[in-house]
């Protein structure tokens, strides 16, 4: 699973996602062929694995797979049937803030087609609107 080795504060606030990806996220620049979210959204460490598993198991050491995303923002929950009160809970799992026309998922290595179906078959697995696109 997806996390980062360190971070400076435990425990981080909500924030917001409004507006657009800056200039270098919303273009495809490692690979020929991404991933584009329409919409605003946070995508957990399982769903970042899930999609990449799902897109090696498609590639077959075909094409080569570039990650844009990694979940470095903890989410906390407050334990079941807990008062209000005492604190904040503690983090339980960690999300990658993911705004509109961020390119999540990059390939390259193979003819377009293939890249559609490769990519369109990862976005199942994730739970925001996202569209293909090409260099």
């Amino acid at each position: 699973m997806l996390m980062p080795k360190k971070t400076k504060y435990r425990k981080v606030q909500r924030g917001s996602m409004r507006g657009h990806a800056k200039q270098g996220a919303s273009t495809v620049t490692f690979g020929e062929f991404g991933l584009q979210a329409v919409e605003p959204g946070w995508l957990t460490a399982r769903q970042i694995e899930a999609a990449r598993v799902t897109i090696n198991r498609k590639l077959k050491k075909i094409g080569e797979l570039v990650l844009r995303v990694f979940p470095d923002k903890p989410v906390t929950k407050k334990p079941a049937e807990t008062r209000m009160g005492k604190g904040k809970g503690n983090p339980e799992f960690w999300v990658c803030v993911v705004k509109r026309g961020k390119v999540l998922f990059e390939v390259k290595g193979l003819d377009a087609v293939i890249a559609k179906k490769v990519l369109t078959s990862a976005s199942y697995k994730l739970p925001m609107r996202t569209k293909f696109i090409i260099k």
